[in-house]
């Protein structure tokens, strides 16, 4: 499979979306780029957001699901974060699940319209687990479920968690993709020499056509403040779950800043473990991509932003599309797309 076949006529597509947390909703901009393109996408493997989009895009909730990411702010993003500090993780997800299964209701895997795999990682036998049948909702849950961030999922004896512990980049299942063409791999966790932001990748023409209000751009550069106030908010959950009615007698005070040190200590450990699985996902995704070279590669440096930034999906989305074209007219110049930003 390679480009020739498209130039011959072949347009169809299997597509393989990594894991990455935010930048993930960059799949969006590139599905979009394919199917400008005239491109067929007639398989889809996932892990973790890959898993989230691939999945929604072949139960055909996709536009809906763009629409409702693209007007998230910091507010609502807090909103759906369900803290649970379990021993298993921090988050139990049920809020973003609830959303999911609204899109797409209770659908399984084999009756989507393409076939679709997403990955996971089974902690007791300690091997990659694909889904390609069942609930796809379950599937989802278990691709996305970060080692001691999000809780697991117990499914008979295994215990499931994001399969980009093993496989951020999931190539393998659609090698011998049936009736594709060639492969397209999008990795959202790309390695890059230097430092580079999200606004620096976009073109400056998408910039200054940019129609966000002053108020927006304002709110935009709070933005890396939103987890500080997830920070305050499990504080007070502590401060309630931890008072008692106590207090009156000069405790309170110091048990506040008990409640509060412990949330810090929290809070810092959740940060170190995203961006420790953040380092070991890219260092991962270099070697799937060296074993199983696709046929285009669509790469997201890991520095646009951070895993949880997910208010971000408008640019994105933007920047997934962007990239794609480039990758694109790189590897089949003349392709031109049908579609404008």
């Amino acid at each position: 499979m390679n480009e020739l076949a498209h130039l011959s006529g072949g347009n169809k597509v299997a597509l393989v979306l990594g894991s990455g947390g935010a930048r993930g909703y960059a799949h969006i901009g590139v599905i979009e780029a394919l199917e400008a393109r005239g491109f067929e996408i007639v398989a889809v493997s996932g892990c973790s957001m890959g898993a989230v989009i691939g999945g929604i895009y072949a139960a055909g909730k996709l536009p809906e699901y763009r629409d409702w990411v693209c007007q998230l702010d910091y507010l609502d993003v807090l909103k759906l974060v369900d803290v649970t500090w379990s021993p298993m993780g921090a988050m139990r997800a049920s809020k973003v699940m609830s959303k999911l299964e609204a899109l797409v209701g209770d659908i399984l895997i084999e009756d989507l319209a393409i076939p679709v795999t997403t990955v996971a990682t089974d902690l007791v036998r300690q091997r990659e687990v694909w889904f390609q049948s069942g609930p796809l909702l379950q599937a989802i849950r278990a691709s996305m479920a970060v080692p001691g961030v999000i809780t697991p999922v117990h499914l008979g004896e295994q215990v499931l968690v994001d399969g980009g512990l093993l496989n951020p980049l999931p190539i393998m299942p659609m090698v011998a993709a049936h009736q594709a063409d060639f492969v397209v791999a999008v990795n959202v966790t790309a390695h890059s020499p230097l430092p580079v932001t999200l606004e620096e990748l976009l073109p400056q023409e998408e910039n200054a056509a940019d129609s966000r209000t002053q108020k927006e751009i304002d709110r935009d550069q709070r933005m890396g403040s939103w987890i500080g106030d997830v920070r305050a908010a499990t504080q007070k959950l502590w401060a309630g779950l931890g008072a008692n009615g106590e207090g009156s007698n000069g405790e309170g005070e110091e048990q506040e800043e008990t409640i509060e040190a412990r949330g810090k200590r929290e809070w810092s450990k959740l940060d170190m473990i995203l961006e420790s699985f953040d380092i070991t996902q890219a260092a991962l995704a270099k070697y799937k991509v060296a074993g199983y070279p696709p046929d285009v590669l669509i790469e997201i440096p890991k520095t646009v932003c951070s895993t949880y930034e997910f208010y971000r999906g408008r640019d994105l989305i933007r920047l997934g599309r962007h990239l794609a074209d480039e990758a694109l007219e790189r590897r089949m110049p003349g392709i031109a797309s049908d579609a404008t930003e």
